[in-house]
Parts: C-alpha cells; structure tokens; sequence
C-alpha cells in the first residue's frame, strides 16, 4: 500500500508560513473571509494543504496567492517560514505621494483629521 501525500490544517500551515501573528488569527481569516485552495472557496480552518497547492486569501487591503512548497514541522524564523512558500502575488499598488498622510508629532488636529478623512474616503470610491 502507498502512503496517502502528507497534509497539515491550513490554518496551522497559515501560521506556520508567517502571513498571520497566531493561529487563531488564521483561523478567523480562513473563516471570515474565506480562502480558496486551488480555486475551491473553503471556509474551514480544518481543511487540509498538500504541497503544490495553491493559495489565495486576503491579508489586510492585499491579495496573497501563494504556492505551498513544504509544509513545515513548526513555525520558525522568517528564512524557514519563506522556504514553505512561493509567491505568486501580483506586486503592491505604487504608493501615491500626492496623498495626503499623518504627520509624526502627536495627535492631529480637527481640521487636520477631517482633511485627512475626506481624502480617504476619496480614495476608497
């Protein structure tokens, strides 16, 4: 008999990868929003990686897609965590230096967020 191909949690493999601080943040990524292995939607913190496997989820405002290369036996540092994985991801939008930004120094001032707010929900439509 052959040996089924090893598999580990996604969330677990989620974390072990370093694209989430804990696990249970993991966890409510895959749950909440949902991540898709090769393409399938899943919703289950429990679904199983295998290597060749292709993720894609959301991590703040950016889409990750990436190859599972190993699964790992525990979460290391980054060098280990980078070797799981290929990334696939499309690069990051450019930054615009024309936005407006908060300046270091303490907290703004009224008029100050409200430009800053309005220029942002700009952005957002």
């Amino acid at each position: 008999m052959s040996d089924p191909a090893p598999t580990l949690r996604l969330d677990k493999w989620l974390w072990h990868a370093r694209f989430f601080r804990t696990r249970t943040l993991a966890a409510k990524a895959v749950a909440g929003q949902g991540v898709r292995i090769n393409g399938m939607r899943v919703s289950k913190p429990a679904a199983t990686v295998a290597v060749g496997d292709v993720l894609t989820f959301a991590t703040g405002p950016r889409v990750r897609v990436a190859r599972v290369l190993a699964l790992g036996d525990r979460r290391g540092p980054a060098p280990e965590a980078q070797a799981l994985y290929e990334d696939l991801s499309p690069p990051p939008p450019p930054r615009d230096d024309a936005a407006p930004r908060p300046r270091a120094g303490g907290r703004p001032e009224k008029r100050a967020r409200r430009v800053f707010d309005a220029a942002r929900r700009d952005a957002l439509d």
